[in-house]
């Protein structure tokens, strides 16, 4: 299961009951107008925020509960979550050797490489071979539990990563 309230603690409102409250307008277009014509992701009534949240379950040839993954970090989750699935089913790592590699990807832009991390030192090869790349901070969180091993990963270095890029 995934749940999503944006940010640490979302709206920061609680309800009388004890929920706190989201804040998932910032999934939505902060324009609502570009060159003239609507954006498809402006805030309107009745529609959905757009959402990169992919909690994923892989199966076994029996149809078992093979690998179960999941992670925050808004646009780029997919990126963290098939990392982790590719490092866990075709590298062969555990859990927590998968979700513990330096993040890398792209969402419809330049190659991101985490900074500070083996992966950023592909920048001058990956941009001779004409690739836009951005180094920069990652931040995950990315969880896995594989049934087969019984084991279980949490990256590591969350707290580091987040702390990283709040300034701390």
């Amino acid at each position: 299961m995934t749940t999503s309230i944006e940010d640490a603690f979302g709206s920061r409102l609680m309800t009388a009951g004890g929920y706190l409250l989201n804040n998932q307008l910032t999934d939505f277009s902060f324009e609502p107008v570009v060159d003239g014509r609507p954006v498809a992701n402006r805030v309107e009534p009745g529609k959905r925020p757009r959402s990169s949240m992919a909690p994923t379950i892989v199966y076994d040839p029996a149809g078992r509960v093979r690998l179960v993954v999941g992670s925050p970090g808004g646009s780029a989750i997919i990126n963290y979550v098939a990392k982790a699935i590719v490092a866990t089913i075709d590298w062969k790592l555990d859990p927590q050797s998968a979700v513990a590699l330096p993040h890398f990807g792209s969402r419809n832009g330049p190659t991101e490489l985490e900074q500070d991390t083996p992966v950023a030192a592909l920048a001058d090869r990956l941009r001779a071979l004409g690739h836009e790349v951005s180094v920069l901070p990652l931040t995950s969180g990315a969880g896995a539990i594989l049934r087969e091993r019984g084991n279980v990963g949490a990256e590591p270095t969350r707290d580091a990563r987040s702390a990283t890029v709040r300034g701390e």
